[in-house]
């Protein structure tokens, strides 16, 4: 595509511009303080990138765009006003959107250049569409356990990894024979529809435990697909977006697998949260010392240092603003309190301190897992809000349980544990949590925002 001059110009000026504001954007998102900025820094170089490529001469008539813009502003209206709770599976079909449009262009691409595509971008074109198709069909699958429409548990047989590796090996060596002879148009369709299937298959197996890292590698997948269809169109924008996306999703995911003190191999093969033997990690059956909303504020009350620790069944219950409410009313008793955040707390990464930030805790009292750890043999109360691998004492004592290893809060350390949940069922990894039945633990059965008001009524009754 061409330009005249002076138009010329003015598109390297706004792609200029919108890469410098897309690596501001990722570094100010990197901050609590700073993520608002960065989010309207990326939302302003988004603009800029695509009022710059409309100026293009390329373009010669602006119907077919106008449509397109429009079903865009039909579709992504609804899925920017989700609740809180879906944001995890709306970013997953953020990620199949983006890697469909790579795929289809990788596709056009290729059948308008073929047979005359030079080798270095056939491969690129081929690693365009591999990354693309299995990251579409991949974050279709994420999406559908995140919201659990599919099982959460991990969908295994035997031969499971042997299958999926082959089919992608079929897939690599079918894009390396279009490289050397990309005359052979008939392979093409293989290079398209086996990573299709293979994302398929590469999600089924693995567990709801582990979706936070599964959406940041898909998030790095389909970055590293729309740099290498930057190469193919020409585009540093794209190449330059690109690196950025996968890059850091890429590092998100080894930071998140460190926390889970897990390998890529061992979270995309390994089938974990499968439903554990008997025996494995397993409590004798027996309930849970239980305490009322009234008995939780008097203990609350009397207590110096709090440690409240959220995970998932604060933000399905939509308790944060309650959580606040808890943190004002104890703050004003003169009470210590600080928040204990894991890593791979939620279902996405970042997804509780977004939920605590919207309810306007201060920034400075969100701890992550290494801060406060070291604070809660010294706590007077953790109270463990719809947390639960988390929070799981297994992962440190017991050998045989599939969690041992992964760093935990160690929240059964405080001198009280309060645990507001549902029920005594095991979370996302299919285990047992003997926090549950410690001496220590009271167990706080109930919805999350209607227990935590209950206790802020209760405090502020005791207060007047």
């Amino acid at each position: 595509m061409t330009a005249a001059p002076g138009r010329e110009q003015l598109i390297e000026v706004a792609y200029l511009a919108a890469t410098a504001l897309f690596i501001l954007s990722l570094k100010w998102l990197g901050s609590p303080a700073t993520a608002r900025r960065g989010v309207r820094c990326g939302e302003l170089g988004m603009l800029l990138a695509v009022g710059g490529t409309l100026l293009h001469h390329g373009i010669v008539d602006y119907k077919w765009i106008a449509a397109a813009l429009a079903l865009g502003v039909i579709i992504g209206t609804p899925l920017g006003r989700v609740q809180m709770t879906a944001v995890p599976q709306r970013t997953a079909l953020s990620h199949a959107f983006g890697a469909l449009c790579v795929t289809l262009v990788g596709t056009a691409e290729f059948y308008l250049r073929a047979p005359d595509v030079p080798r270095f971008m056939m491969a690129v074109l081929a690693l365009e569409v591999i990354l693309g198709s299995l990251t579409f069909t991949g974050s279709l699958m994420a999406a559908g356990k995140l919201q659990e429409i599919l099982p959460q548990r991990p969908i295994t047989y035997r031969g499971q990894n042997v299958v999926n590796l082959a089919l992608l090996a079929v897939a690599l060596g079918a894009a390396a024979y279009l490289v050397h002879r990309p005359g052979q148009t008939q392979l093409f369709p293989a290079v398209v529809g086996i990573p299709l299937l293979f994302g398929v298959l590469m999600i089924i197996p693995i567990g709801g435990a582990d979706m936070p890292t599964v959406i940041s590698l898909l998030n790095s997948y389909a970055g590293l697909a729309a740099a290498a269809m930057g190469f193919v169109l020409d585009s540093k924008l794209l190449i330059i977006a690109g690196a950025l996306d996968g890059a850091s999703g890429f590092i998100l995911s080894v930071n998140m697998s460190k926390a889970m003190n897990r390998s890529f191999s061992n979270v995309l093969f390994g089938a974990f949260g499968q439903e554990q033997p008997a025996g494995a990690s397993a409590q004798p059956e027996r309930s849970g010392r239980s305490a009322t909303p009234e008995e939780a504020a008097t203990i609350l009350a009397a207590a110096n240092r709090v440690v409240i620790v959220p995970g998932y069944g604060m933000a399905v219950a939509q308790a944060q603003h309650k959580v606040r409410e808890l943190y004002d009313a104890l703050t004003k008793r003169g009470v210590e309190v600080k928040f204990g955040i894991h890593p791979v707390a939620g279902r996405m990464p970042g997804h509780m301190n977004v939920l605590l930030a919207e309810a306007d805790i201060p920034y400075d009292k969100l701890l992550d897992m290494d801060e406060i750890n070291g604070d809660l043999p010294q706590t007077d109360v953790a109270l463990v809000i719809g947390a639960n691998d988390v929070t799981n004492p297994a992962a440190r004592n017991d050998a045989s349980s599939p969690i041992y290893g992964m760093p935990i809060l160690d929240v059964d350390r405080a001198r009280t544990v309060m645990v507001i949940k549902r029920s005594m069922a095991a979370g996302f990894a299919g285990i047992a949590n003997p926090l549950y039945y410690l001496d220590k633990t009271l167990m706080l059965f109930g919805d999350a925002r209607s227990f935590v008001g209950a206790i802020v009524r209760e405090l502020a009754g005791a207060q007047g």
